[in-house]
């Protein structure tokens, strides 16, 4: 912060100059900015989504490979800057041959892209009364970057067994499989396709503050 001086002035009369009688020197310091570096924990974090198949049943399925940090300014989750990344690969739908089908061209094409990435753009917080939050950011998969949303909720902040602070997390979302170039299907006698194209996203997170 700078420095404020304030200075006092008389004159005197029989010389006819200005003397400064007294400095005073006031000096106003800031509390300095806390920023803290949250970085999710694997083992407590889902990342999974869920499609419609044959237009009569959902497929759901998951992500264990995920890896990321939050950016906290002044404890103000509001103000968070978030990047996560998932690595493609590690897809888990509890079906091996379906498993193998996504991670080929048809869909992921792993061996092209094997991560997808997130990065915040803004926060917007539902209500001042609650700890629902709206995070917008990009989403990069299969070579595309398109603006997502995300309905967040912090679940709660405590301190594990070992002396960690960590908070807790939960989103949901959808997005269009096509906008991402993820177009694959096949069309049924009976009408629709074998895979929808909305994907509902939902995830649950832990994060553990880095110590400073």
């Amino acid at each position: 912060m700078p420095r404020v001086f304030a200075i006092r002035i008389h004159a005197d009369a029989d010389r006819g100059n200005w003397i400064s009688a007294k400095e005073e020197e006031t000096v106003t310091t800031a509390t300095p900015s806390k920023t803290t570096t949250w970085q999710v924990d694997p083992a407590h974090t889902h990342v999974e989504f869920a499609v419609k198949h044959l237009m009569i049943a959902t497929v759901r399925g998951r992500f264990s490979d995920v890896t990321g940090t939050v950016i906290v300014p002044d404890d103000d989750f509001s103000r968070a800057q978030v990047e996560a990344t998932v690595g493609v690969a590690s897809v888990d739908t509890r079906e091996p041959q379906r498993d193998t089908h996504l991670k080929s061209p048809d869909f992921f094409e792993v061996d092209k892209y094997p991560t997808m990435t997130f990065r915040s753009r803004r926060v917007e917080q539902a209500s001042r009364d609650t700890n629902g939050y709206r995070l917008i950011g990009d989403l990069t998969l299969h070579g595309v970057t398109k603006e997502v949303a995300l309905d967040v909720t912090l679940e709660g902040t405590a301190k594990d067994p070992y002396g960690n602070n960590r908070a807790g997390f939960s989103a949901t979302g959808k997005l269009s499989r096509k906008d991402f170039g993820l177009g694959w299907n096949q069309l049924l006698e009976t009408g629709g396709v074998v895979v929808g194209d909305e994907v509902k996203l939902s995830i649950d997170s832990q994060v553990v503050a880095k110590p400073a």
